[in-house]
């Protein structure tokens, strides 16, 4: 049986830092694996700005 986390993260822009890359390094430490990558909010432009990271791990790990 698998646990599932559902994390929301930003790509950066000019006036925000990103946080994607620490966000998955963080949750990787904890036995945590990056399932999928979803983008949720894109800007007036087309790009993407927020994403929502699809994590998993076994049951056993979280109690």
């Amino acid at each position: 049986m698998y646990a599932y986390k559902f994390v929301q993260t930003q790509l950066g822009s000019l006036f925000q830092e990103s946080t994607y890359r620490k966000t998955i390094e963080e949750y990787a430490k904890q036995g945590w694996r990056l399932v999928q990558v979803l983008p949720i909010v894109y800007n007036g432009r087309g790009n993407q700005q927020t994403m929502k990271s699809f994590l998993r791990d076994y049951y056993h790990n979280n109690q």
